[in-house]
């Protein structure tokens, strides 16, 4: 089913456009709509005599701006479906999206991970799980589902955030990205659609489409996340799983309103579709506010992940999945095809940290926010025509460029010592050309040192671009 975008809503967003001559200004104003990935590709537009009425333009002008669009690939035309946003080649190169171990040099500044070195307490968290080591030395050493000391902390904390939960409830993963990996392979039919906001975590498109998903994207917007797109495709599509970062979503650090959830989660039931949560960023509360319910408490057959990457370390590779109790023998099925369990040492590490670890969290936090204040004050400084909001949460701003140049920009920055993921390696369908990810992860005098080359490469990429698309795949995390 091909997805339709309605001519009114296409006149709310391209609002106003250059009439001298109007084909062409409705042209420009599509295509920036296309390549920001407001208009995913796919979507098809609206019949020429549809946009010319919500216009108040000539058809010769609609017509025109199609023909136009069609001769530079960003709309195509399939039979049975209409006129069809799309992407040239160049334009629709998203990485593979997968992080490798990289060399960083001395005099680089690494921005492609929204991660963080271990903070001060881990070692010591390690030191106790050590001590702890000599009772499970006589076992085997397997725990397919994770330890109970564990299983029990992690259940203990959905409750302590609203959300009941059983320890058997519960299944230990090596990271969260480990956890969608295996709740998708236990619910999600290969070839199903899958729906995904855009922007989203770029490890996660490769994981879903790996476990062989059809994706589909609904646009978010950059000031705040859009409900009401995300409703209209759950509508549209039907998916059969829907994949979402309400809590300081990465990248654009949107948090999802308790009113928000259950809006979304009433629609997710409604159409018996099985929502997959993930809760990575949801301790990175920056300001000290009351976080929302867990999505769960609305959407009782929501699947769950979750992790201490984000928070504490991401050498921890300690995640869980949380789940309605008649799912989880399909994914422990689905896990032990994957692999047998984490290390115990590491899990007691986890225990450790979820039982005592607070301070740390508090510590970190503090970190975070001077970093992220650091990091605005510095693109208010060298980059004022960008724009950037300043999320309460997360680990990143989500900057958009004046102009679609990031993967130029990605590849001018590199040589500047700047290492940077580009908009498109977070569009599930294709563009985001304008958009750019600043992790505020490393220390405020690296992020602000790495936001002042970055402009140098801004001028040099405005002065000269490189041609967009051409850069080699970037990989993040």
């Amino acid at each position: 089913m091909t997805r339709a975008m309605a001519a009114s809503k296409v006149a709310e967003l391209i609002g106003d456009f250059d009439r001298e001559p109007a084909y062409r200004g409705l042209a420009e104003g599509l295509r920036v709509l296309i390549t920001d990935g407001r208009m995913p590709v796919g979507v098809r537009l609206p019949s020429e005599r549809e946009l010319t009425d919500a216009l108040g333009v000539s058809r010769t002008t609609v017509t025109r701006a199609y023909a136009e669009l069609r001769e530079h690939g960003f709309l195509v035309s399939r039979q049975g479906s209409g006129s069809v946003a799309s992407l040239p080649a160049s334009r629709a190169f998203r990485g593979d999206h997968l992080l490798v171990p990289t060399e960083v040099h001395e005099d680089e500044i690494d921005l492609t991970c929204a991660a963080h070195p271990a903070g001060t307490g881990i070692m010591t968290a390690y030191e106790r799980a050590v001590a702890e080591m000599p009772s499970y030395l006589a076992g085997i050493g397997y725990f397919p589902s994770g330890l109970p000391v564990l299983r029990e902390a992690v259940a203990d904390r959905f409750a302590e955030r609203g959300l009941p939960t059983a320890p058997e409830q519960i299944m230990i993963v090596p990271g969260a990205l480990s956890g969608l990996a295996v709740a998708a392979r236990a619910i999600a039919r290969r070839g199903a659609r899958t729906l995904v906001e855009s922007p989203t975590y770029p490890n996660a498109i490769a994981t879903l489409r790996l476990n062989g998903g059809r994706l589909v994207s609904a646009p978010i917007g950059r000031e705040h996340a859009d409900v009401e797109e995300l409703l209209a495709a759950l509508r549209q599509v039907r998916p059969a799983t829907t994949y979402l970062i309400p809590d300081f979503h990465n990248p654009t650090g949107h948090l999802l309103s308790d009113e928000s959830r259950a809006r979304v989660a009433a629609q997710i039931h409604k159409l018996d579709t099985v929502a997959i949560v993930d809760e990575s960023m949801v301790e990175l509360a920056l300001e000290g506010q009351p976080m929302p319910a867990p999505f769960a408490t609305h959407c009782r057959d929501a699947i769950t992940v979750g992790s201490l990457s984000k928070p504490f370390w991401g050498g921890l590779r300690v995640g869980w999945v949380r789940a309605p109790a008649d799912r989880m023998d399909a994914i422990v099925r689905a896990r032990v095809s994957l692999d047998l369990g984490v290390p115990v040492l590491e899990q007691l590490v986890a225990a450790d940290l979820l039982r005592n670890g607070t301070p740390l969290l508090e510590q970190r936090r503090e970190n975070l926010r001077a970093n992220r204040d650091a990091a605005a004050a510095a693109v208010a400084e060298h980059l004022p025509d960008w724009k950037v909001r300043v999320p309460g949460g997360g680990l990143s701003l989500w900057a958009e460029l004046p102009e679609a140049h990031s993967t130029d920009l990605v590849a001018r920055a590199a040589e500047r010592g700047v290492l940077l993921a580009p908009g498109p390696s977070f569009a599930p369908e294709g563009g985001l050309d304008r958009f750019l990810r600043l992790p505020y992860t490393q220390p405020a005098h690296l992020v602000t040192d790495a936001i002042a080359r970055l402009a140098l490469a801004w001028e040099e990429t405005l002065a000269d671009p490189l041609g967009g698309g051409s850069s080699e795949p970037t990989l993040v995390a």
